[in-house]
This record gives C-alpha cells, structure tokens and sequence, in this order.
C-alpha cells in the first residue's frame, strides 16, 4: 500500500507525519505501509515569513525529519494526476519523468499569487509569495542603495491591504532605514480596492492597524485599483500616477492549478471542495487539504482559511485520514474550532486576535512577542527524532490555540 502527498509546504509536512505516527501506533511497517512525500526539495519554505529582510535564511531543512519517520522524499514536481489510473507524473531535477502509483493520494499542493493582466505588473511588481519572490525584492532593495536618492527610489507602493499587505509595508520602513542608513524617511503607500484596510479583520481591531500605519507615516489610497505599471511608476484607476522603483503585488492569492487535474468541484479561489474527513467527493482515493482544499472548520459555517494556521491542522487529518482508509481504522473528522490572528505591524508592535469576530488579546510589544514565538518556534518542524516528531503530529493536538 502506498500513500503519496504532493507539496512539503506546511500542510504536506503534517500529512507526512500524521500517516506516519498512525502507521506507528498500528504497528505497520514502512514496506506494509509506504508514505512518499514529492516536492522540488526536501525544505519547508517558511511563507509567513517572506516579508523580512533576509529571506533566503527563511526555510528548514525536512529531509532528516522525514528519514526519521521512514517517509520516501522523491524529489521533483508534480505535474500530471491520473485519477482514474491512480498515478502521478513526477518530473525530476534530471528532466526526466517518473510515474508513481498510489492508494490514496493527499493533495497539499498550496497555493500562489494571483496576478491579474494589468499592463506592467508581471515585468515591474515584485512580491513576497514564494522564496524566490523574496528573495528577488530583498536583492532589489538593497540594490537601490547605488542609486541617488529621488522620490522613486525611496518609495515603496503595496497593492493589497490585506495580512500580507500591511506585514509587508510596515516592514519596510525599517528595511529600508537598514539598507539607506539611520536618517532615511522612506515612503511607503498601500493601495486597495477595498474602502478600508484589513477588511477582513472588520471594525475592532481596524483601528489599531490604522493607528499603526499613522506612526510608522504609511499613506493608503483605498477605493483605488492599479491601471498600469512601468519604469517610471504605478498608475491608479484614479488617475494618479506615483513614482516609485519597487512596487509589491500582495493583492490575493489561488490555489496552485494542479487541482483543476481532479474532476471535482472547486471554488472561486481553485480550492478542491472536500468532505469533513477531507476527502475529495466522487473521487476515489483522494484527499486534498491546506490551501489546495476549501474545508469547513464547524458546525457554524466557518471555513478554514489559506493560512499556516489552518494547513497545519488540515494537514495532520488528511495524513491520518488517508493513513486510517488504507489501514482500516476509523477516520477523523476534520475540526478546527480555535482561530486566532497575529499580525506583525513592524516597529508599531503586532496585533492578536482570538476567535472568528476578532476580539483583540493583545497590541502592542506584547503582541510581538507573541508573534516572534510563533514565526521562530511554533511554525518550524519538529527535531528529527522520531518519536518527538510522530508525537507533534497528533491531529487533535495540532494547532490547538
């Protein structure tokens, strides 16, 4: 018997390891039972964390950890799923094909930026969405320090006031003070369609967000939308025309395509829509979770989110789940009750909310303390010992907040 998870992202390492601790307590052995995980390399890229300084530091090293709980690292990408033969076609770092047959396939795919066709912006935006987007911008702003200083060089426009968006501004003024030296005044602008920032956040903790943004000097353009980009700038819907050399496209994000290969239904976002034990329905064998699946957390009409936080759980059940399928022990219902924000604000602090209507916990230094745990420890795999990573992938334990 065979399960293979696509994707070492947050959500493929916690399959990894769910499957593997109940093989372990089921007393299977690895040739009884054998896991593969494929990904283009055996690291965890640390994505919550893309909007530092730095990025290329930002990933973890998986293959000892996976060594240690006998799960197969293939390494490749996944590039075609045949449902109906129960295959996937790896293609490999030599450049050529491999096929490899499954009993149950767990899809942790993720997700990337969406970039809309606006003239410009796939030549002149950069982004903080993948590690080599990072690490890309991070080059770029230190690059500018062998320019003059002029308006377009010290300033940086973020579309999107969404997490991701305002993570990312208001860490740039202190990145920039960094690379251009203590006095630097840089500027820094969000713009979004949305007429107010973080409009998923809603009306509590707005204020704090937009408090912060007024120390740190950050201006908005809200109820405004990107025309074009070229050499000289950004344009909006609005008319204005704003130069700047380094422009973030933080503006929504989509499952990766290779969930349109399953012959199931998807939502706007291209998320496989599955069962509460994460199965895809209609499909035979496979599960899909993290950001690759649209998945309900309750019983109150709350969804998981294309977050660490719920990848990280999501992931452990479908693990388990496929692992249970195959070994006939009953299956977990996926549940994931406890939700909380912690939104890094750059040197105005963070900000922690707790449950689905946001009730804020903690603002401030003490919020950013929080969130440097969380970004330093929590989000990291387990050691490569065995048992203390089968024990971190206990479903019902996995990101219980």
């Amino acid at each position: 018997m065979r399960i293979v998870i696509i994707g070492a992202g947050f959500a493929g390492m916690y399959a990894a390891l769910s499957a593997a601790r109940l093989r372990d307590i089921e007393g299977v052995s690895p040739a009884g039972l054998e896991i593969m995980l494929v990904a283009p390399e055996p690291t965890l890229v640390i994505r919550p964390r893309l909007y530092e300084q730095n990025p290329e530091t930002l990933t973890a090293p998986l293959q000892d950890v996976l060594a240690a709980i006998n799960v197969v690292y293939v390494q490749g990408r996944a590039e075609a799923i045949d449902p109906a033969s129960h295959t996937v076609e790896v293609a490999t770092t030599n450049g050529a094909n491999k096929s490899l047959s499954y009993d149950r396939l767990v899809v942790a795919s993720g997700s990337q930026l969406f970039r809309p066709n606006i003239p410009g912006l796939a030549e002149h935006a950069f982004s903080v969405d993948q590690l080599d987007d990072a690490i890309a911008l991070d080059r770029h702003l230190k690059i500018l320090t062998g320019r003059p200083a002029s308006p377009a060089r010290d300033t940086v426009v973020v579309v999107g006031a969404g997490f991701t968006g305002i993570e990312a501004a208001t860490e740039i003024p202190a990145r920039l003070r960094t690379i251009f030296g203590a006095d630097a005044n840089p500027r820094v602008i969000i713009i979004d369609r949305n007429e107010a920032v973080v409009p998923d956040m809603g009306c509590g903790p707005r204020p704090i967000v937009e408090d912060a943004l007024r120390k740190l000097g950050i201006e908005t353009r809200l109820g405004a939308g990107v025309a074009s980009l070229d050499k000289s700038g950004i344009t909006l819907t609005s008319g204005e025309h704003i130069e700047t050399a380094t422009v973030i496209w933080a503006a929504g994000i989509r499952a990766n395509p290779l969930t349109a290969q399953i012959p199931a239904e998807r939502d706007n976002f291209g998320r496989l829509i599955v069962d509460r034990d994460l199965r895809v329905p209609g499909v035979a064998g496979v599960f899909a979770t993290g950001d690759a699946a649209k998945a309900a957390c309750d019983d109150a009409g709350n969804f998981a989110l294309m977050s660490c936080q719920h990848a990280t759980r999501m992931g452990a059940f479908a693990g388990n789940n496929a692992a249970a399928e195959l070994l006939g022990v009953p299956t977990r219902p996926y549940h994931q009750k406890a939700y909380v924000t912690c939104l890094d604000l750059g040197d105005a602090g963070a900000l922690f909310t707790r449950g689905w209507d946001r009730k804020v916990e903690m603002v401030g230094d003490e919020a950013k303390k929080t969130k440097q745990e969380i970004n330093t420890v929590w989000i990291y795999p387990p050691r490569a010992e065995r048992a203390a990573a089968l024990a971190s992938a206990n479903p019902e334990r996995v990101t219980d907040l």
